[in-house]
């Protein structure tokens, strides 16, 4: 059988599971799909988007059926807004150009699937009717059952940030940390550029940091962050019923501009960690302007770990980055890349950790 993220729409085969929906007989298949995705307990209490699902369904009705096949179903359970709405989805189907490219929802005509094919439509007309929302959920299982549920945007950038979104390599970094955490175990870990806080959760779940400082510079990230944070059953600091287990959780407004040694030594980091921080060149700038703050914390204390990942889009942006960090006196090596894939991105990517010597 398939095995399926958490947040009910990742799909991980060891076969194609188009092969296994076009070739199998069993309707079955199509339940156990639906109950581990968008019926999945986690995906009904923190749904995603309404247009992710929305897509999902379309795409599994899609894959249902041979090509060529005129699509049916055998009840009529559907009320007269929902059949409405999945009508309305009809071209999304695989039909024969000569048929009538129309849904049937007739009880005399035999299904192709029987009775889940049905909760498949009535799970479209659902999405079909739903108000669009400017945020959704994401969810991420763990290794031995654990999980991360974010309230994420919709929109790539929104309120002028692309931070309210979780990036590729915020999900490559968190696996690193889960596959290496000695790094992280019983230290204090400050993060710069937390956006969504998929990185800082897996950490503080999988890693026992002894505290996670969560930073970031715009107010309605910080304000998404502290959400998430109580949404995975963290306490902030300030929150005197605090669980002893788990790490002391802070969320901090951090502008690279502007913070001082002072302000940085305060935290008393023993790792440092971003992701996906390194989006234009004003930004490199400010990133090794706060490295070398943190670097003249020395004096104070001793010099944090630094760990940088990134996706490769631009090989001109990397080299600026590198020729920063060597104009401040920063050494850094390359982290080999992790074993195991936990978590949805493009694997085609190419996305590197470097760890940084201040």
């Amino acid at each position: 059988m398939p095995t399926l993220n958490a947040d009910g729409l990742t799909l991980n085969t060891h076969e194609s599971l188009e092969a296994k929906l076009r070739d199998s007989s069993d309707s079955e298949l199509l339940r156990d799909i639906l109950q581990k995705t968008v019926k999945h307990p986690v995906c009904v209490k923190h749904p995603p988007s309404v247009k992710y699902a929305r897509c999902f369904l379309s795409e599994l009705i899609k894959k249902s059926f041979p090509k060529g096949t005129s699509v049916v179903t055998s009840r009529s359970a559907l009320c007269h807004q929902q059949r409405a709405a999945v009508t309305q989805c009809t071209l999304l189907l695989p039909c024969d150009s000569t048929k009538a490219n129309k849904l049937s929802v007739c009880p005399q005509h035999e299904a192709v699937h029987t009775e889940p094919l049905d909760e498949l439509y009535e799970a479209l007309a659902e999405t079909l009717m739903a108000e669009e929302s400017p945020h959704g959920h994401r969810s991420y299982l763990l290794p031995l059952g654990g999980l991360v549920t974010l309230s994420e945007s919709t929109a790539i950038i929104s309120h002028g940030t692309t931070g309210l979104v979780t990036w590729d390599a915020a999900l490559y970094l968190a696996e690193w940390a889960i596959e290496n955490p000695a790094a992280f175990t019983d230290r204090t870990v400050l993060e710069l550029g937390s956006g969504a806080g998929l990185t800082g959760l897996a950490i503080c779940k999988m890693c026992r940091p002894r505290a996670y400082i969560f930073s970031d510079c715009h107010s309605r990230v910080l304000e998404q962050l502290r959400g998430n944070v109580l949404l995975n059953g963290l306490s902030l600091e300030a929150d005197i019923t605090a669980n002893l287990d788990s790490p002391r959780v802070t969320v901090a407004q951090l502008d690279w501009d502007v913070t001082t040694v002072r302000q940085l030594s305060a935290f008393q980091p023993d790792v440092v960690i971003a992701a996906d921080v390194l989006y234009c060149p004003e930004a490199i700038v400010s990133l090794v302007g706060v490295l070398r703050r943190l670097a003249a914390c020395r004096e104070h204390q001793r010099a944090p770990e630094v760990y940088v990942a990134f996706t490769v889009r631009n090989p001109e942006t990397c080299q600026l980055f590198t020729t920063e960090l060597g104009r401040a006196g920063i050494r850094w090596e390359a982290e080999p890349r992790h074993d195991q894939k936990l978590f949805p991105y493009e694997e085609h990517l190419e996305m590197a950790i470097l760890n940084l010597t201040l």
